[in-house]
């Protein structure tokens, strides 16, 4: 009945902001432009299509303003007027009362917010759809005023976001067992992992902790500045980080009459994200402009300023490899290599015709090449792909969902900065240097220093091993021998790599440049 009441709602939403208009006139057909009319008739949508749109988001919950969020990012898919009013979703949401979110405060840190804060600004500085934030001021454990940001979370987040979910999962439960392409889509696990930022999202602990790993990442990078976390003033329904002085990143002609070089700015956002992605297996997933900002201070001029962590998004050491192969492949033009990739996952069905897969990899992309980002959409050659995938029934990989969301944002960042960026030609060189590292003695020397405690463990063990080994009757021997050999084959393997390693050591690292380089790429 829940799941009924909302879908009821949502329909209800759509007919009274008059979206349904919206899809029907963008029909050639004439007689669902006349649907679309007669249908209009008795409702008052004297409001422009885009202000309507965005009030239905609002309207609907934070789930579909997120949603409206990746969309004003997408200016290539969107009208001018449409993008500009699906912008403001990105901070400018309707403020809760700031009643309601002193009275958090003070449920969390037990006592008036005049005694936790210097001072408290009462108008929120910004609000978006699940926290909104205020400016204070804190003096810490040595006395120093602090200027901070109090993120407070908005009140009755869960029951909306779990009635959301529960109409998802009923939808994609339906799309899995009546649609042909139900299991390849996956779209159970792709409401789950959907679930789980959502609901990581209503811990601002737990973001607060996002944040702290991002800024350690990042420190030796100098091309983005994340807050510093006050550790002391964080609560899962509040959490105090350091104020950030910037200027949002939608405002261009304001960072270029400041001096910023906006191109720089570009490539500098495409080399943090594959930083993020490839070296780290740790990135912000929620890049929206709202979330960006430009340094203009002097010590830091023309920096990135990264906030909002509730959504971060992970890769395991197999996935970075799998991407970064790809990538390399469809930069070096080799399809057919991509497709193998593809079959050697396991992503398509391993009777798959590699020749095959390599065409179709290659009509979708090689169009796309030596172009700069203004005359192409990565958005349209990833649905090109997707087409692809229907073909050939891959597998949608749920863990690589918002990494592609955040590849989208990258790029409407981009194009709103520099549409003449190459986006290709930006992350090569990155993807180069990161393989370098993966394929070269360097790997080598970092996986024999991971393992060497463990074998430093064990060399003096196999003395008493064999003792005890000896010591027993033949029958209780056998597992003690097994487990022995075993790790003597492991000390002989080692032993083997080190004595390999350092013989050859200089000459593998000229050969591995040079092979790498000449070959590879």
């Amino acid at each position: 009945m829940k799941r009924f009441l909302r879908g009821a709602t949502i329909v209800w939403v759509v007919f009274r902001y008059g979206l349904d208009g919206l899809v029907l006139d963008s029909f050639q057909k004439p007689w669902l432009r006349l649907l679309s009319r007669a249908l209009s008739i008795g409702r008052n949508l004297e409001a422009p299509r885009g202000q309507r749109l965005r009030e239905a988001l609002e309207r609907l919950g934070p789930i579909f303003v997120k949603f409206g969020q990746v969309l004003s990012t997408r200016r290539d898919l969107l009208p001018a007027d449409m993008a500009d009013e699906l912008a403001r979703l990105q901070d400018r949401v309707p403020p809760f009362d700031s009643a309601i979110a002193i009275a958090t405060i003070e449920r969390a840190f037990r006592r008036p917010v005049d005694e936790v804060f210097v001072a408290f600004d009462r108008v929120p500085v910004a609000s978006a759809s699940i926290a909104q934030v205020h400016f204070a001021t804190l003096r810490d454990r040595g006395g120093v005023e602090r200027e901070v940001a109090v993120k407070v979370l908005r009140p009755g987040m869960l029951p909306v976001i779990e009635k959301d979910l529960s109409l998802m999962r009923l939808m994609a439960g339906w799309v899995e067992s009546l649609s042909a392409d139900g299991k390849r889509l996956k779209p159970r696990e792709v409401v789950a992992e959907f679930d789980n930022y959502l609901h990581d999202e209503l811990d601002l602990v737990r973001e607060a902790a996002n944040a702290a790993q991002l800024r350690r990442n990042m420190q030796g990078l100098d091309l983005v500045l994340i807050p510093e976390i006050y550790w002391d003033f964080c609560h899962p329904e509040v959490m105090v980080m350091q104020r950030m002085n910037g200027v949002p990143i939608s405002q261009v002609e304001r960072l270029r009459e400041a001096g910023v070089d906006i191109p720089k700015l570009a490539r500098d956002g495409v080399t943090i994200f594959f930083t993020q992605v490839f070296r780290d297996g740790f990135f912000h997933a929620d890049m929206h402009p709202g979330n960006i900002q430009v340094s203009l201070e002097p010590a830091t001029f023309g920096r990135y300023i990264s906030l909002d962590f509730g959504i971060v998004g992970t890769l395991t050491e197999v996935d970075k490899e799998y991407l970064a192969q790809n990538f390399v492949a469809f930069f070096r033009r080799d399809y057919k290599r991509v497709a193998e990739l593809h079959i050697e996952s396991g992503w398509v069905p391993p009777e798959t015709r590699v020749n095959d897969l390599e065409s179709a990899i290659r009509a979708v992309c090689e169009p796309y090449f030596d172009r700069p980002l203004k005359e192409i959409s990565l958005g349209m050659v990833l649905m090109r792909l997707f087409q692809t995938s229907r073909r050939f029934q891959v597998e949608i990989q749920p863990q690589l969902v918002l990494l592609q969301k955040t590849l989208l944002n990258i790029e409407g960042l981009g194009r709103q900065l520099d549409p003449e960026l190459d986006l290709w030609s930006t992350a090569k060189p990155f993807l180069e240097k990161w393989m370098l590292e993966q394929m070269g003695p360097q790997r080598l020397w970092r996986e024999l220093r991971a393992e060497a405690p463990h074998y430093a463990k064990l060399v003096p063990e196999l003395p008493r091993l064999l003792y005890d080994f000896l010591s027993r009757r033949p029958a209780e021997s056998q597992s003690a021998m097994r487990d022995l050999l075993e790790a003597q084959k492991r000390t002989n393997r080692l032993l083997q790599s080190i004595i390999y390693g350092g013989l050859g050591f200089v000459l593998g690292l000229l050969v591995m440049q040079l092979m790498v380089r000449v070959r590879l790429f």
